[in-house]
């Protein structure tokens, strides 16, 4: 059995833990197993930020191109992937994309070789204006898939929309982090002592998609309600720092503070800061940031557009979802948080853990490499 995943960027923290992990349960459960993971290129452009130096790559991979995935061209990652396909011969490959053309041509040419080739989707229904005419042909792309691992429930009914088959999808919760570091930053992180009685927290890039705008508006609503209200932390950086910057200065919200972006790995250190997080996306596949706030044990707001809100957030038990169009939906959630008490936060956050458990990263490689092992007709230990 020799396994060739297809991934875009060599950093991304939570693929590099599931991959490490794949490698380990190979290493075990099938220790003939050749596994390789071929990144296209170092990183995307807009997230070089969020980089951790000390970022662990525990499994065989080669990078294809020592650059930014955005300065790829169509034609040189076409050549490179073909190239690294002949070279590995793969019984297996798993591709992580059916929107990259340089993958799909790649796909379609390895079913014609006798590969048996899984397709990882992180999309939903939701996430984007979708175009009929698109669709269709969408559609007969991924049906080409002999199997397919889903990051959660949103997926999965997307691509029943396209034309998978229900016993195709074999994983349904490859939305991953790396849950034990997560988990161990977290815990050996102090709280810093302060006057506010708590702290709402948005965790991720400043953009127009992820509705920041709604969000301080939804709070300045709130807050004029109390005389000591909690602070807001907005954690990341983006095109639309300036413009959030100067709505909180000409509001005089001095409750709001920005951190500017930082590493994945000190998003655990500001989540110990918070009670409560915010995503307030209008158009987001997943939002692995609510994985991270469960993992930490907090209690979650999560827009209804996000992938994850159908799988993560479980209305009144661990948090509540919003649509994220509704200013005073927003603003009644954030009250009602403000009026909490320490124990009901803290139950809420243990019933959070729990459902995160279902995507621990040990779970999802085990299933991924039954899957691997399943079509090459192995049997694993």
């Amino acid at each position: 059995m020799r396994v060739l995943i297809v991934h875009n960027q060599l950093w991304a923290h939570y693929k590099s833990n599931l991959f490490t992990e794949i490698h380990r349960n190979l290493k075990v459960r099938c220790p003939e197993a050749e596994f390789q993971v071929v990144q296209i290129g170092l990183y995307e452009s807009s997230r070089q930020q969020m980089q951790a130096e000390d970022q662990l790559y525990d499994y065989p991979y080669t990078v294809l191109f020592q650059k930014s995935l955005d300065e790829i061209r169509f034609f040189e990652r076409l050549k490179a992937l073909f190239k690294a396909f002949k070279d590995f011969k793969p019984t297996v490959l798993n591709i992580t994309g059916y929107y990259d053309w340089a993958q799909v041509l790649l796909m379609l040419f390895a079913k014609w070789k006798g590969v048996k080739v899984i397709l990882s989707s992180e999309s939903s229904n939701d996430d984007q204006y979708r175009n009929p005419i698109k669709e269709k042909l969408k559609s007969w792309i991924v049906t080409q898939a002999h199997a397919y691992f889903c990051f959660g429930k949103t997926s999965v009914d997307y691509l029943l929309n396209l034309g998978v088959k229900r016993h195709q999808i074999k994983v349904r919760n490859a939305a991953v982090v790396d849950d034990k570091r997560i988990r161990e930053v977290y815990e050996h992180t102090e709280k810093t002592p302060s006057n506010v009685p708590g702290r709402f927290i948005f965790v991720g890039r400043f953009s127009p998609e992820k509705n920041l705008r709604l969000l301080l508006n939804a709070y300045q609503n709130a807050i004029q309600h109390y005389q000591n209200p909690w602070e807001l932390l907005l954690v990341g950086d983006g095109p639309e720092r300036k413009e959030i910057e100067k709505i909180r200065d000409n509001s005089r919200l001095t409750s709001i503070k920005l951190t500017g972006g930082v590493s994945w790995l000190e998003v655990p250190k500001w989540l110990a800061q918070a009670d409560v997080l915010i995503l307030p996306s209008y158009s987001e596949p997943w939002g692995l940031v609510v994985n991270e706030a469960l993992v930490c044990g907090l209690p979650v707001i999560v827009s209804e557009k996000c992938g994850c809100s159908a799988d993560l957030v479980e209305q009144g038990k661990n948090g509540y979802t919003f649509n994220p169009f509704d200013e005073m939906e927003l603003s009644k959630l954030l009250m009602y948080f403000m009026n909490s008490s320490r124990e009901e936060r803290s139950a809420m956050g243990a019933h959070g853990q729990k459902l995160v458990n279902r995507f621990a990263v040990e779970k999802v490689a085990s299933a991924m490499v039954d899957t691997f092992a399943k079509l090459s007709g192995r049997n694993t230990t």
